[in-house]
């Protein structure tokens, strides 16, 4: 590792004024999210890839809701663990 070079930017970057430091942190930020995005993209492929190019086929609200009335359940059967079982009584 390099470490007169890290020095030497841990001392360029302490001494940015404010306005420069803003524009280090948007710079740095815009490239984190290029990143990111372009992993995105990668995995995309890989999924695609595995899937022979298919791609899924869901309806994202209608699993959204399945999760949120799973969910709902378990709080419920966290919260009223009594009623949760009367009512699996009564459903057997």
């Amino acid at each position: 590792m390099n470490t007169q070079l890290v020095d030497a930017l841990v001392q360029i970057i302490n001494n940015l004024n404010p306005d420069e430091k803003a524009l280090l942190q948007e710079k740095t930020a815009l490239s984190k999210s290029q990143e990111a995005y372009h992993k995105m993209i990668e995995v995309r492929g890989e999924i695609l890839e595995r899937r022979e190019g298919k791609p899924l086929d869901m309806d994202v609200n209608e699993m959204i809701y399945q999760m949120r009335e799973e969910r709902s359940q378990e709080l419920m059967d966290a919260c009223f663990p009594k009623l949760s079982q009367l009512n699996s009584t009564i459903t057997d």
